[in-house]
């Protein structure tokens, strides 16, 4: 199809029932003003994973822009998307920059997205089929909700013991115990939003529940705008070169199966909405999530993801054209290019990142119970049974395990049990005769955007 938009209806209106179709689009200004409602949506879960993991909120804004227009081009435009910061990168950052460095944090985002893009061409010629049959809703509820559950023990933070004056002082610099106050401020900010707004403010509730947080701790003291000040108005953002480390690799792997599942529901999510049958783009979805993710790593963003804020504004909106997207990402492009902008995204305190990574790390463990719940999941299965049991404990302990150099810790081996587990039972149990066959895997993938 062509890359230009034919106008919907006058360009001003969209009548009751009507759909703005990805190749249609409104007058100018109203798709500019939509565009720059999509930047909005996805704005406070973008920035919250660079923000936990201590990566640049203005570089990984700009991969972001760009991994959107790739995105768009090699879809030709057919799947409406914002990528933004994947969730299930956090634990693997987290873990690789704590014990070898956030120059190999981002190696392990690069080598992810060449195996994501690898898998977008493989099931671009051979169809997307093979996906359901080996990740079936059980075992991607599991492998979701072990990664949410994995990083609980960072929503409450560290403490560090230290002498003052002959004293032991316990100092806590992240997560809730940083600034209980602050973090329960936002934490209940969060909660009420949800709740006491309609349409798209409702939707946006982390971000409304990060501003009420970050306004209280201006009040409380626990804000410095230094770097802010010191900061140019205009410039490119910090670009980090890629080390690459064979011990961290295998807490990166597993991150791939998540953006597969994200990717197919985000196509899947589209299709049902727009009425068009778009499963011959889900391997085009797939390499370009991949390649978007690889130009990440290559200079210091986070792997993307496609995202179920921006599914949220379509919903609101019923416009799904990809004219506001691009809108979106150039938007988001030019937003990067100020340092000032990103230093003071930058400020967002502890306390504030500590209420909401609460709430967003405990829904990324309820969005995997609620692929089950599509899936119809039955329990009553002791296959489906252990696929789940084991995997979450091993990923809630963050079981680990060291084979010379390589290091495997609880969410890749938690992801590799979940496989074996699934499998191997079944297999067993056909064979023996012993086990209640599991209905055959429905097509029910993570829901659409970020485990985000």
């Amino acid at each position: 199809m062509s890359l230009g938009w034919t106008k919907h209806g006058d360009g001003r209106h969209v009548g009751p029932g009507d759909v703005v179709a990805p190749d249609e689009r409104l007058s100018w200004p109203r798709t500019i003003g939509i565009g720059m409602q999509h930047v909005v949506a996805m704005f406070g879960s973008t920035f919250i994973v660079p923000l936990m993991t201590g990566f640049s909120p203005a570089t990984t804004l700009f991969f972001s822009a760009i991994g959107t227009a790739l995105f768009l081009l090699i879809t030709r435009n057919r799947l409406p998307s914002y990528l933004g910061s994947s969730f299930a990168f956090i634990a693997p950052i987290l873990a690789a920059t704590a014990s070898h460095g956030q120059s190999v944090a981002v190696g392990g985002i690069l080598v992810t997205g060449i195996v994501l893009a690898a898998v977008g061409v493989l099931v671009h010629f051979a169809g997307a089929q093979w996906i359901d049959v080996v990740m079936p809703p059980v075992v991607t509820g599991t492998i979701v909700a072990l990664i949410g559950l994995n990083l609980a023990p960072a929503a409450w933070g560290t403490c560090k013991e230290k002498v003052v004056d002959g004293a032991i002082v316990q100092t806590c610099d992240n997560g809730f115990r940083a600034a209980p106050l602050t973090a329960t401020v936002t934490l209940v900010a969060i909660i009420l939003a949800t709740v006491l707004f309609k349409g798209i403010l409702g939707r946006l509730s982390i971000l409304v529940g990060v501003l009420v947080g970050y306004i209280a701790a201006l009040l409380l003291g626990e804000v410095s705008f230094a770097k802010v000040e010191a900061a140019d108005w205009f410039g490119f953002p910090h670009f980090v070169t890629p080390s690459f480390e064979p011990a961290v690799l295998g807490l990166f792997v597993p991150v791939v199966l998540v953006l597969v599942a994200e990717n197919v529901g985000h196509v899947k999510s589209v299709a049902a909405m727009t009425g068009k049958n778009l499963d011959d783009v889900a391997g085009k979805a797939l390499f370009s999530d991949g390649l978007a993710t690889t130009l990440a790593g290559v200079g210091g963003g986070s792997g993307t993801t496609t995202y179920a804020e921006n599914i949220g504004v379509m919903a609101a909106t019923r416009v799904y054209s990809t004219a506001a997207y691009w809108v979106a990402a150039a938007t988001a492009l030019l937003l990067s290019m100020s340092p000032k902008f990103g230093e003071l995204i930058a400020t967002i305190p502890a306390g504030v990142l500590g209420g909401a990574t609460t709430m967003l790390y405990g829904m990324i463990g309820i969005l995997g119970a609620r692929i089950w719940v599509q899936g119809k999941v039955d329990f009553g299965n002791p296959v489906n049974l252990t696929t789940a049991a084991v995997p979450l404990i091993i990923g809630i302990a963050n079981f680990t395990y060291s084979a010379g150099d390589l290091t495997f810790e609880g969410i890749a081996i938690g992801t590799a049990s979940a496989l074996v587990i699934y499998h191997g039972m079944r297999a067993i149990a056909r064979w023996r005769g012993t086990g209640q066959e599991p209905a055959s895997p429905a097509s029910a993938p993570a829901a659409a955007g970020t485990t985000d």
